[in-house]
């Protein structure tokens, strides 16, 4: 087990991640601890009628450290007094009312887990309960972990786009890394570099580097410039998650002189508004990995444009329908995630009698990422799915390293089709490998770390 997260440090999103996924337990820094105790002193000094109870900080780290999860509805904030609502209700577990699930248990009596955990309930104290629930942890919590999952989706574009490339002999000659150096995008070039490692060393590739075609379609050639947009956007999101899980996000802030006495400013760092663009930028950038992914998928299963492989890639035309019904679950996908793209930060609804007019909707920003996310990581299965099959028919001739490796990986889940059957097994099976990170890490045992 890794060493505990430090709270009050600089925090990574993906240390963010250990904690929310993998259970890595979380301490309390010592010199945020005496920060912390300024500022209370400060506090006290001002709310002279004070009532005597214990201090609120540390109280999160003793719940996450004996698994005690605080039951939070996902809906209910429009993400700018804070994301009040859900956080309140994570409040309620500190104070030991609600529910909390134990490990990955059900759901029960705060209160009672707590005693059973020998963790005690606080009494709050003035301050402390707006600096529990004024904040946008929860939108940055949420779209932290959906960052991370869509930034894996790139890999995995990458490589199911380098299997489609294989399977409907397509060219590598886009992916010059002159050609990238010329429209210097940085991911545009890091994806064109992943993909040429990917297609080394391909006999199918030597197999047609004469043939008389003039150029592949975009979805093809124009993996590195789609995809790479995708990444930089990407990139600016996880720019703009790293300050806010870094920044102050309580109103009133507590600022204190060199003497201890305390300046109270109130202001407005609780609006989400810098974080719900970013993750409405997050959204429609990982949903283009879908839109290329179904345009590759009917390559190949469009007979016309396959370059030789069988319609629907059926083993029996006319028949069987092979994999249309793939590529049709494909189109609902990405028609399903243009309506999820509509940014939630264009709207706002006027709350509390009108003293807070206007909203980020950073919530629901986080929320319908990571559908988004759901849905691109089974279009690209199903993009995996066919080019397998493809792959198959190309036999005897050998794919280059990389995507052999991936073909191998999923072979280990997914049977050849050999006659039609129900996809949805096969698809989940392949949706399971990829989010378990088991396909990118197969691909990368053969040729190296992709960026």
């Amino acid at each position: 087990m890794p060493d505990p997260v430090c709270v009050g440090c600089p925090l990574t999103l993906e240390a963010l991640e250990d904690v929310a996924r993998r259970g890595r337990l979380v301490q309390f820094a010592a010199d945020a601890r005496s920060r912390v105790a300024r500022s209370w002193a400060a506090i006290e000094a001002i709310a002279a009628a004070g009532d005597q109870a214990p201090r609120v900080y540390g109280v999160n780290t003793g719940l996450l450290n004996s698994r005690l999860h605080p039951r939070v509805p996902a809906q209910g904030s429009v993400g700018a007094s804070g994301d009040l609502a859900p956080l309140a209700h994570l409040a309620l577990a500190i104070l030991g009312e609600g529910e909390v699930q134990v490990g990955a248990g059900p759901f029960i009596d705060a209160a009672k887990a707590m005693e059973s955990a020998g963790v005690a309930p606080l009494t709050l104290e003035a301050k402390e309960g707006l600096a529990l629930i004024n904040g946008t942890q929860f939108m940055a919590g949420l779209g932290s972990l959906a960052l991370l999952d869509a930034e894996h989706l790139c890999r995995v574009a990458d490589v199911a786009g380098a299997m489609s490339l294989e399977a409907l002999k397509g060219s590598s000659r886009p992916f010059d890394p002159r050609l990238h150096a010329a429209r210097p995008h940085p991911g545009q070039s890091v994806v064109a570099h992943n993909l040429l490692t990917l297609l080394d060393e391909s006999e199918i590739m030597e197999s047609h580097r004469d043939c008389g075609k003039v150029q592949d379609a975009y979805s093809l050639r124009c993996m590195p410039q789609v995809h790479g947009a995708t990444r930089d956007a990407l990139s600016y999101t996880r720019a703009v998650l790293e300050r806010e899980v870094n920044s102050v996000t309580d109103n009133p802030s507590v600022f204190l002189d060199d003497s201890g006495r305390a300046d109270i400013i109130s202001g407005g760092n609780f609006h989400g508004q810098p974080v719900a663009l970013a993750l409405d930028l997050a959204a429609i950038a990982v949903a283009e990995l879908a839109n290329i992914s179904e345009r590759r998928v009917e390559q190949l299963v469009n007979p016309t444009l396959s370059t030789g492989l069988t319609p629907f890639l059926a083993k029996t035309s006319g028949l069987d329908s092979g994999l249309m019904i793939a590529q049709v679950a494909s189109a609902s996908l990405v028609s399903e995630n243009k309506i999820l793209c509509h940014p939630a930060s264009v709207d706002s609804i006027p709350s509390s009698a009108g003293r807070e007019d206007h909203v980020s909707m950073g919530s629901i920003a986080a929320r319908k990422l990571q559908q988004v996310i759901v849905n691109v990581r089974s279009a690209l299965a199903i993009e995996l799915l066919t080019a397998a099959v493809g792959l198959d028919q190309r036999a005897p001739l050998k794919p280059s390293r990389g995507v052999a490796a991936a073909h191998s990986a999923l072979r280990v889940c997914v049977a050849p089709l050999i006659a039609d059957r129900p996809l949805y097994r096969d698809i989940a099976r392949i949706a399971d490998l990829i989010a378990s990170g088991a396909l990118v890490g197969s691909v990368e045992q053969v040729v190296g770390v992709l960026r």
